[in-house]
């Protein structure tokens, strides 16, 4: 399989998300980064958010989305910038550009579709933005469409505050759909030979996730069906957190089979009746069945319940910390890795899905700039060329 080469003019995750995601399957991806402004600190604002891991521009958020890759610094506002960067993606045989800034720039850094389709017209191109390029200047940043597309809406106790998830998901989904788009279009270029363009709009990926509640709002739904309703299931009663002697556990009804299972359980006999025999009478006792059920797990410690559930084929799970995820034997055995420059192994999330013969463990990440002139080079910049555009400010490191 021929090893792709992706560049990608990336900042924050969404896009490095995306990126990781290619750099996963051993394919080379080469970010590219501003040249130095002397407003703030160079590059992705991303490397100095966290603590130190070994410098100050790899820091603790920056690493994991950003193994495996190479660094690159230009001054793309200049048009010796673009006129190179267009030299790279000819002579490095670049697959895929990508970015991740406002649309409205796309012209004025000449990272437009049209712009790099004209010297490389295979090139896929890929643009994550947070409306798309019908609204240009709209900055994309995961909380705030998280309020716009009405996930703090449904996130959240009923009677609490619009609340924000705990994974930045949409800049996650925006990535995936990134991942999802390029695969297609390469898979039509091996058809027809031809290039093509993604936009990416965080808003609508977003939406599109929107699938349990937005159609409701035709079916003359109840407003409780699309706000906020804290761990509970909106549909399928009982489904929630319910406290345990030492904690809390969460359990899933989703047939009338499994309540009649859960309800044979002699702890949980006497939470049932005649009318709680169908998730519809069910709906209609959902708070008394809440307090029922709390009533029995209060006595039991998780496990012990956890033991009856797996019996009666109950799904449930114990509410597990990040360090107790890690260690899940599920989790555990595909981690990925990366080292740092002292050796010490660094272990990171597994990949979506397993891929057979790739590395799980990727390069430490690249500090700024750092193979710029590396890459150059292997473009056929001769030295005293990458001496003179550095020296210019076109390029940096």
């Amino acid at each position: 399989m021929k090893r792709r080469t992706v560049l990608a003019m990336e900042q924050a995750l969404s896009l490095p998300y995306a990126t990781l995601r290619f750099a996963q399957l051993g394919w080379r991806v080469i970010r590219i980064e501003s040249t130095p402004s002397g407003e703030g600190l160079p590059g992705d604002p991303n490397r100095y958010i966290g603590g130190k891991v070994v410098d100050d521009d790899r820091r603790t958020y920056f690493i994991a989305p950003n193994v495996g890759k190479e660094a690159i610094a230009i001054n793309l506002k200049d048009p010796q910038g673009q006129a190179l960067l267009k030299r790279l993606i000819v002579d490095l045989d670049v697959d895929v550009f990508c970015c991740n800034t406002v649309p409205k720039r796309y012209r004025q850094l000449g990272i437009d579709y049209e712009s790099l389709s004209a010297v490389k017209p295979d090139l896929i191109w890929a643009g994550i933005s947070a409306m798309g390029p019908e609204y240009p200047d709209a900055p994309g940043y995961d909380p705030v469409i998280q309020a716009m597309a009405g996930y703090m809406e449904l996130t959240g106790p009923a009677d609490g505050p619009p609340t924000l998830a705990g994974v930045p998901l949409i800049d996650l989904k925006a990535g995936d759909e990134v991942y999802a788009g390029v695969m297609m279009a390469l898979l039509e270029r091996a058809e027809s030979g031809r290039g093509s363009r993604i936009d990416v709009s965080m808003l609508q990926a977003a939406a599109s996730w929107l699938i349990t509640t937005l159609p409701l709002l035709d079916f003359d739904c109840d407003p409780s069906e699309i706000t906020r309703c804290g761990n509970e299931h909106r549909k399928f009663i009982p489904t929630n957190v319910y406290p345990t002697a030492d904690g809390f556990i969460y359990m899933a009804i989703g047939s009338d089979v499994q309540w009649r299972r859960l309800t044979e359980i002699p702890w949980f006999a006497p939470v049932a009746n005649a009318v709680r025999v169908t998730n519809e009478g069910r709906h209609q006792e959902r708070e008394a069945i809440h307090r029922d059920m709390a009533a029995v797990t209060r006595q039991h410690s998780t496990a012990a319940i956890a033991t009856e559930f797996a019996k009666a084929t109950i799904p449930h799970a114990p509410i597990h910390d990040i360090p107790a995820v890690r260690e899940m034997a599920a989790v555990s055995s595909r981690l990925t890795t990366t080292r740092t420059p002292a050796g010490k192994t660094v272990r990171m999330q597994p990949m979506a899905v397993d891929v057979p013969g790739v590395a799980t463990e990727l390069s430490f990440p690249a500090k700024y700039g750092a193979d710029t002139l590396a890459v150059l080079q292997e473009a056929g910049f001769t030295a005293a060329e990458c001496t003179g555009l550095k020296e210019q400010g076109i390029i940096a490191g």
